[in-house]
């Protein structure tokens, strides 16, 4: 098989490359090693930018039919002081939403194949291909029935993820990395109704309720690293349970009272980085080329932004174009990626993490004003 591009993982930012890129004509093949509409571990929150590129490429109305809620408030809860911000409507726009990813992956997936995207699923990369000169040309694959076959192209993206296998294949380098990570445990509750995004915080500790598909909340309990090892130790709901009352014990009080409908999961943490996410015939995408910590619930707009520049560089195609796209992206999430390192350091003291999320806004209201400014495909 041969096609103009091979994208390997099928998530927010591989299943939205692919969209871009088959709107813009491209031959495009993507695998995903798991299931379709298959969940996975997410924060959901969509922050402005995020939206308003789901908008412009036409799938945000699939997001809002899924029964997605609109988020209409963001409540910052320091302690015992609240600070609630309304989200402005904006165009068509109402607000925010955070979408289970069984929704907003595939509604990017089912648009990618509406534009002519070939998507496989519960197939997994084995190795890259490579000319006599070492550019990367293709992948070798294997699907679900341990059948192999390999797929040519001219250019090979790794959206697959923190420990991307593309990323070892090509040796991509990190160039910048962080110095905290924290660790969280969160599950779905139904019953409790919150009217917007709701973030919890107190000296060592942070939680909060993100409303979601199906009338559930998810509610998180995130501590650092090191004493999200310790803690586990314990046990996950008694972790969970602990945490909930050193920072919130209103949120707390709402667990107590709601009915929990799936298992507790956890995410231990990972150190941010910047890797290197281009090179002859590949580039990265998504977590696989920068990833920072998830307490600011920025990741899945970090992949829609990521995705579309790179989209552009790859229509273009020269290797100008696929610098830019990591000076660009680089650009977009520097200083996103400092003022996040220092909140997940957990060594602040509230009107510290006031004034840290006031540069997070400022940072973020910038973002919304570049992607508003994205050209459209021709």
């Amino acid at each position: 098989m041969d096609f103009d591009v091979v994208i390997i993982g099928a998530r927010c930012a591989g299943a939205a490359a692919a969209l871009l890129l088959a709107r813009r004509g491209l031959r495009v093949f993507a695998i995903d090693r798991g299931r379709y509409a298959g969940d996975t571990v997410s924060t959901h929150a969509l922050m402005r930018a995020g939206v308003l590129q789901l908008s412009r490429w036409g799938v945000l109305e699939a997001i809002k039919a899924a029964g997605t809620p609109v988020i209409r408030t963001t409540s910052f809860h320091y302690g015992d002081e609240t600070i609630a911000v309304q989200i402005k409507p904006q165009r068509d726009i109402e607000g925010l939403y955070a979408p289970r990813r069984t929704v907003i992956d595939r509604v990017l997936v089912d648009a990618a194949r509406s534009a002519g995207a070939t998507i496989l699923f519960e197939t997994q990369l084995i190795d890259l291909i490579r000319t006599d000169q070492g550019r990367v040309c293709g992948v070798r694959i294997k699907d679900g029935h341990d059948r192999e076959s390999q797929v040519t192209a001219e250019l090979v993206i790794g959206a697959d993820g923190v420990h991307s296998t593309v990323a070892r294949l090509v040796d991509a380098k990190r160039y910048r990395t962080g110095s905290h990570a924290t660790g969280v445990v969160f599950s779905y509750w139904s019953g409790p109704t919150f009217d917007g995004y709701h973030w919890y915080y107190n000296p060592g500790v942070s939680a909060g309720a993100i409303p979601t598909n199906d009338g559930l909340t998810c509610i998180f309990a995130s501590v650092p690293q090191q004493r999200f090892h310790s803690a586990m130790r314990h046990g996950t709901e008694a972790a969970y349970r602990q945490v909930l009352g050193e920072c919130a014990t209103d949120l707390a009080a709402v667990v107590d009272e709601s009915e929990r409908v799936e298992k507790f999961r956890g995410f231990a943490g990972e150190v941010g980085f910047f890797r290197q996410s281009f090179g002859p015939g590949w580039a990265l995408v998504g977590d696989a080329g920068y990833f920072k910590d998830p307490l600011t619930a920025h990741g899945i707009t970090d992949a829609l932004i990521d995705a579309e520049l790179l989209a552009q560089a790859a229509a273009d195609g020269t290797e100008a174009a696929f610098a830019e796209y990591q000076r660009a992206r680089d650009t977009f999430a520097g200083v996103h990626f400092d003022v996040t390192d220092a909140v997940a350091s957990f060594e602040w003291d509230l009107l510290e993490l006031k004034q840290l999320h006031r540069a997070l806004s400022e940072e973020m209201k910038k973002e919304s004003i570049g992607v508003a400014n994205f050209a459209m495909p021709a």
